[in-house]
């Protein structure tokens, strides 16, 4: 069972990574779309990720919650991302805890499996206002459901 969990949070992590990267392209495709809560979102989202990284490996993260970024720097963090999250797949038992403080500098705890399942999940999240966003401003809209992921 652990192996399947693995493979499972492999799968959900490249569906995440591949997600991303359609808007990213997207954005790139239409840079006036890009607006100030487009570059919020998007930056929220990556940054995320980055940060919960961080906290499983018991490192400081190298971003802040609402950093925005560069057209030009999108992509980048979105391989960096996910190439530390498949190694903590890979190096981690899904189920050990990890103490972490929260940004108003609460102190909980979860597990690594937990941790990943919400990066996932808040990644979702925020690509449906994402795509709102883009849409508004003039970007064709794209589906990014995991289970039009899987009809290859």
């Amino acid at each position: 069972m652990k192996q399947n969990m693995k493979n499972f949070f492999v799968d959900k992590l490249e569906y995440n990574h591949h997600s991303n990267q359609q808007l990213i392209s997207l954005i790139e495709g239409t840079p006036l779309a890009y607006t100030d809560r487009a570059k919020s979102l998007i930056g929220h989202t990556l940054n995320a990720q980055n940060i919960w990284n961080h906290r499983i490996v018991g490192k400081k993260p190298t971003q802040s919650t609402w950093e925005t970024f560069d057209i030009d720097e999108l992509s980048g963090l979105n391989d960096k991302n996910h190439a530390m999250s498949n190694v903590i797949v890979g190096q981690f038992d899904l189920r050990t805890l990890i103490d972490y403080k929260n940004s108003s500098g609460e102190s909980f705890s979860n597990s690594v499996e937990n941790i990943l399942y919400h990066i996932i999940n808040h990644s979702t999240y925020h690509r449906g206002q994402l795509m709102t966003e883009l849409k508004q401003n003039g970007a064709t809209p794209l589906s990014t459901d995991y289970i039009f992921y899987h009809r290859k």
